[in-house]
């Protein structure tokens, strides 16, 4: 299956939500299923493929929603890092029930953030 992971609450320097709304997440889904699709374009990160600006409907948003969906769709390495033992925390809850694809899948990202 198809796996994707959103931030909606993903917020800039100011402290500001980098996302425009709730009621313009209908722009991701649209990329989400052309993606499936096969119709959508993405560029390869760490955690995976991400939607460049251009790859979204941004129209209608205003001047300032292209610098702050590009910030949204940073993928900030360290930010990452800090990530990986709460993530490691989260596998612990599950115990001997979580599948050992998950824990390799957790250390393959560790050694491509780094």
């Amino acid at each position: 299956p198809k796996i994707f992971y959103v931030n909606w609450f993903r917020r800039g320097d100011d402290g500001r939500f980098l996302w425009p709304g709730f009621g313009e997440n209908a722009r991701i889904l649209k990329w989400v299923v052309d993606r499936v699709e096969g119709h959508a374009t993405a560029f390869q990160t760490p955690i995976g493929w991400v939607p460049s600006t251009k790859a979204l409907d941004l129209r209608g948003l205003g001047p300032s929603s292209d610098f702050d969906v590009r910030q949204a769709l940073t993928v900030d390495h360290d930010e990452w890092r800090a990530e990986l033992p709460l993530i490691e925390q989260w596998f612990a809850t599950i115990g001997d029930k979580l599948p050992a694809a998950l824990h390799d899948e957790l250390e393959a990202l560790r050694l491509r953030l780094d």
